[in-house]
């Protein structure tokens, strides 16, 4: 589910579009928790499975205290927990979820996160009424909702392997420059799955991150090359996927909790199905600061959790 307006060239993959980005509410943080109460509601048709045969949600935002989740989920009636990796929050779901699944403490786990572009601006950054100048290395929060149930039983597409992040922090202070913050933990997440899996990248058919968008991505091919890893036949991100940053003028791409969940949810998913992909390394990035920390002239630590998902 994305905002309308900003429909660019995946639009025709996701659920649903909406014109309006209050969608009907009378706030920004209202309509992002219709936005999320909508997906779980849709994932939950689409699937089949009955919200009493989901066993934990794994759910998160970028607002404080993960406000969207919390109030958009109130009266789904699964136990829930809400967890925040900033724009990794999806696959942190992922693999909390698959964990909870492969330790046989679970059969069915929703996972779902939602942001939204002003909400985000207003949180993080200025209040739009200010009017700022967006510098070009800016990225644009992805105004949606991405959602999935895993399960125990099924045809796949399955999770094979995960890969949690530890924290990087390169010493970038910019909040204006997200993809600069998070590439590092990119990288050393890649590395580490590489390695633990004793595969090299080209044993997938896409490696994709996050949002790390066009500056975050060029980072990440350099760094790489330069640990001797080629990534430049099947590399990819999701904030360079869900926009056209020309027509749409979105500067360095998108961002977001809602970047990764619905290029996966809509695109990246219907590819595996499919099976024009087969292999797929989905690495989800985030910034783990506040607008606390910023003003306090802290760093904006990285995080990257990768998850292999194999028809």
């Amino acid at each position: 589910m994305v905002q309308k307006n900003l429909i660019g060239p995946l639009a025709k993959y996701f659920d649903k579009c909406v014109d309006d980005e209050f969608y009907g509410e009378s706030s920004w943080e209202k309509a992002e928790s219709k936005f999320i109460k909508d997906t779980t509601n849709l994932v939950l048709s689409k699937s089949g499975i009955t919200n009493k045969d989901i066993d934990f949600c794994f759910a998160g935002d970028l607002l404080n205290q993960c406000i969207s989740s919390t109030f958009g989920l109130r009266e789904i009636n699964i136990p829930f927990f809400g967890i925040f990796g900033a724009c990794s929050t999806f696959v942190e779901a992922l693999i909390l979820g698959s964990m909870s699944i492969d330790g046989n403490f679970a059969n069915n786990v929703l996972c779902a996160v939602s942001s939204h572009f002003c909400s985000a601006e207003k949180q993080f950054r200025f209040p739009l009424e200010l009017g700022n100048q967006r510098p070009p290395t800016s990225q644009w929060t992805v105004t949606g909702s991405g959602a999935c149930i895993l399960s125990k039983e099924g045809t796949g597409p399955y999770i094979t392997h995960i890969t949690p992040g530890k924290i990087v922090d390169m010493g970038i202070k910019d909040a204006n420059n997200m993809g600069s913050a998070m590439a590092p933990g990119a990288i050393d997440t890649l590395i580490a799955h590489l390695a633990d899996t004793s595969r090299s990248p080209d044993y997938y058919d896409a490696i994709i991150t996050g949002d790390l968008g066009y500056i975050g991505r060029d980072i990440v091919l350099e760094i790489a090359n330069s640990k001797g890893y080629n990534l430049k036949n099947n590399y990819n991100d999701c904030g360079i996927l869900i926009f056209d940053k020309n027509k749409q003028d979105t500067h360095s791409g998108g961002s977001g909790c809602a970047c990764s969940a619905t290029v996966f949810s809509g695109y990246l998913y219907k590819e595996l199905k499919n099976k024009r992909l087969k292999k797929l390394l989905l690495i989800t990035t985030g910034a783990l600061t506040n607008s606390t920390t910023s003003q306090q002239g802290e760093s904006i630590p990285g995080i990257a959790h990768a998850v292999s998902i194999e028809m």
